[in-house]
């Protein structure tokens, strides 16, 4: 009814609709964790092509694996990826001093010696100034901030506004009492540790860091990612961190296969032993990749397979959809000669069974995802999570879910909520039915909802719970295709 009726005559009031639409999330943002020799370290850096990832990392380093990784995710369909950059103890970050404020580079390593920081106060405010950040060799500016104060509660504070923008430095100290003055300093004293890679004791304390909020639990900061990978990365133990993480995270890890050999030999035998119920958002590939490093003139070298499986991955997702398994002769990898080891039908069919995604190498097709099963795929498990396609897609429905209900929280819990939930997520549920993300033919057969007296007791109500129950039928991938040829006999006419 209207707020307030004082005049006879017609009234127009809006009415809710109850219908709060839930988008599905993006379901192919990757993460890689690595070492690099610049840019900024400890904090996940979004980058949105290969370009973003040269600008702030400085490119391939034929020293680790983490830029042809990124750069084999784009070549391969990716198109958004966070990497985290991890450095070993002796790494030391540039600094420098003008008057009152102390800087330091955003990350660790002889990189940020080629900066100047040159700093001009204004005119009509001795208390705010101009700070630049140059490149020494060609004078280019490639960072400016206008209005600085360093005054830590002011809007412009120097400390704030760097540590916001700046991808290149940030204040370790502000000090008001010392204006800043007029002048040009180099950053200086960065200094390179040793290279860490996967197998070091030091890459592992990196990677894990305090175990909490620091090194790959940095992540827990990002908003969402659903892939992640530390190319070359083995270590047994470790991985079941990793896929605890991504467990809670709702998000799906890559596994890379040991280096093995180059050529000849025998494939392995399973998965790198990593167990536990959290191994159903991870899933493990072999071999190594044979592709040109442009670091050693083109020659082939071998790469682990991560980074262009997520590719595969994102470009999957894109045009057929994440219920589609990332995987057969349309998951083809661009940029890719071959693989470390060639396997025939026979050697694929001992590792298949076990939970291990074979690439292969086919005539016509080149080089191919052959396999779609998660590291509980082994046959002898059973597991209902047995195929990457179906577990990602229930990531994907929780994720939508988790962050499409939100609006629930604290509403009257009865009929009228229950049902504004059944329509909302009925409606979300029909529209991944119609894109063929569902087994059936109708949408009884591919999903339910309930949300009712049934689901949500009295009892419930009493402590604040409201029961959703979301069902649905997943595809699954046909991984064996049988075909039958039979001879026909002669027949005789009746």
């Amino acid at each position: 009814m209207p707020a307030k009726l004082s005049y006879p005559g017609v009234y127009i009031e809006e009415l809710p609709s109850g219908v709060r639409t839930i988008g599905g999330v993006s379901t192919s943002i990757a993460a890689f964790i690595g070492w690099a020799p610049r840019g900024r370290s400890g904090v996940p850096v979004r980058c949105l092509s290969w370009t973003d990832y040269e600008r702030e990392f400085g490119g391939l380093d034929a020293r680790g694996c983490l830029g042809y990784a990124v750069q084999h995710f784009f070549a391969n369909g990716g198109g958004e990826c966070y990497v985290l950059r991890l450095t070993g103890e002796d790494d030391k970050p540039a600094t420098a001093v003008l008057d009152g404020l102390e800087v330091q580079a955003s990350g660790p390593g002889t990189w940020a010696n080629a900066f100047q920081l040159v700093a001009k106060p204004r005119v009509d405010d001795a208390q705010r100034f101009r700070l630049d950040i140059v490149d020494k060799a060609s004078g280019a500016i490639l960072e400016t901030y206008a209005n600085l104060s360093l005054a830590a509660t002011d809007s412009r504070s120097a400390k704030a506004v760097l540590g916001d923008e700046s991808r290149l430095v940030s204040v370790t100290k502000a000090d008001i009492e010392k204006p800043v003055t007029a002048k040009t300093v180099d950053l200086a004293e960065g200094a390179d540790g040793a290279v860490i890679a996967p197998g070091d004791a030091a890459f592992d304390t990196a990677l894990f860091g305090d175990g909490s909020t620091t090194g790959v639990y940095a992540l827990k900061k990002v908003d969402l990612f659903n892939l992640l990978n530390v190319p070359g990365y083995t270590n047994a133990t470790k991985l079941g961190d990793l896929a605890k993480l991504c467990r809670d995270e709702r998000a799906f890890l890559l596994v890379d296969s040991d280096k093995g050999t180059e050529a000849g030999g025998s494939p392995m035998t399973g998965a790198p032993g990593v167990t536990g119920d959290d191994t159903i958002n991870a899933a493990f590939y072999y071999p190594w990749l044979l592709a040109p490093d442009p670091k050693q003139e083109g020659r082939p070298r071998a790469f682990p397979p991560g980074g262009a499986v997520a590719g595969i991955y994102a470009r999957t997702d894109a045009t057929r959809g994440v219920w589609k398994a990332p995987a057969g002769t349309d998951a083809s990898l661009s940029g890719v000669i071959g693989v470390t080891l060639p396997m025939t039908d026979g050697e694929n069919g001992v590792l298949n069974p076990l939970g291990v995604n074979c690439i292969r190498r086919f005539p016509v097709y080149g080089t191919v995802v052959w396999g779609a099963r998660t590291l509980r795929g082994n046959d002898e498990i059973g597991s209902e999570w047995k195929y990457v396609p179906v577990r990602r897609t229930a990531l994907f429905i929780e994720e939508s879910l988790y962050r499409g209900l939100k609006w629930v929280v604290f509403e009257p819990n009865d009929e009228p909520l229950w049902a504004q939930i059944r329509l909302n997520v009925g409606s979300f549920m029909n529209d991944l039915f119609r894109q063929g993300a569902f087994q059936g033919q109708t949408p009884k057969d591919a999903y339910f909802v309930k949300c009712d007296k049934d689901t949500t007791t009295q009892s419930d109500i009493n402590r604040g719970i409201v029961n959703i129950i979301v069902g649905f039928a997943p595809l699954k991938p046909a991984e064996f295709v049988v075909l039958s040829i039979q001879q026909m006999a002669g027949q005789l006419a009746a």
